[in-house]
């Protein structure tokens, strides 16, 4: 996954590093759960309780019900030693046997033990119910104010739609109801970029940065939100047009009506929203 999103939550003083990398599950330190009851050797106590029989049960039930790619035979034999005094597992022997994805075992700076949320309030209740409750009273602070800036965005795209519709109608006439002119449409152009540019703003990006010599970057650092909407539109239907063996002043005329005519329907969905 390509995004991660870092926060952190506090409770009795003790910091805690929560992550997401999809924006929908949340893990959470399990290495900084466990400092409160061992500051020094916090690793220690995760193993600790996943000697523990009950921990092994959670933690397989778990993966069956969220992880097709769980593997139960490797569990089974996790479950019939756990509880015996030889007995150890480690997080990341957990997840290599298993191909568990509720642990995560990361190395380096902010490194450790990290669980899903379920099972992070699992391990906290193992260490302290007092000091459970103080984790999901932060951690729920920390959910309301994403869902405030959450809100607090979606009011600033709306008034920006509103600004910027004028703007976009505007633009729409002087540029995509205009007709592409014959030199536009034989040209030889040597960079795929330059088609879309044309194809979408009537223009190339050397024209466009002789007309604003004194604009830093390009033409599309100053397009609007639903420009670039349909600009990655168009990207993948010309590597398709492409892949069909079109020539390029046909695929130049089929990039135009694709532009001309989403940005209409984007435009329209402003103004209904505008009107609502």
């Amino acid at each position: 996954m390509s995004k991660i999103k870092k926060d952190n939550i506090s409770a009795k003083g003790i910091s805690i590093q929560v992550y997401t990398e999809d924006f929908k599950n949340d893990y959470i330190s399990l290495t900084d759960i466990a400092r409160y009851k061992n500051k020094n050797e916090p690793k220690d106590v995760v193993k600790n309780w996943m000697r523990v029989r009950d921990t092994i049960e959670f933690l397989g039930l778990w993966e069956t019900i969220h992880n097709p790619n769980f593997k139960g035979v490797e569990f089974d034999s996790f479950k019939k030693e756990a509880g015996l005094n030889a007995f150890t597992l480690s997080p990341q022997r957990w997840i290599s046997s298993t191909n568990a994805i509720g642990i995560i075992s990361k190395s380096g700076r902010g490194g450790g033990t990290y669980a899903h949320y379920d099972i992070a309030m699992e391990f906290a209740s193992w260490i302290s119910p007092e000091f459970k409750l103080y984790i999901i009273q932060d951690y729920k602070r920390l959910k309301e104010d994403e869902n405030s800036k959450l809100s607090l965005t979606w009011n600033l795209h709306r008034e920006i739609s509103k600004i910027n519709y004028k703007i976009h109608t505007d633009a729409i006439k002087e540029h995509l109801l205009k007709d592409l002119t014959e030199e536009q449409l034989y040209y030889k152009y040597a960079s795929e970029a330059d088609i879309l540019n044309v194809a979408l703003f009537g223009k190339r990006a050397k024209q466009w940065r002789e007309e604003n010599p004194k604009l830093k970057g390009n033409m599309r650092d100053y397009a609007s939100l639903n420009e670039l909407l349909v600009l990655a539109n168009m990207e993948s239907y010309n590597a398709i047009l492409i892949e069909q063996g079109m020539e390029q002043k046909d695929r130049m005329i089929e990039l135009r009506k694709l532009a001309i005519n989403q940005l209409i329907s984007l435009e329209n969905l402003n103004k209904l929203e505008i009107e609502e």
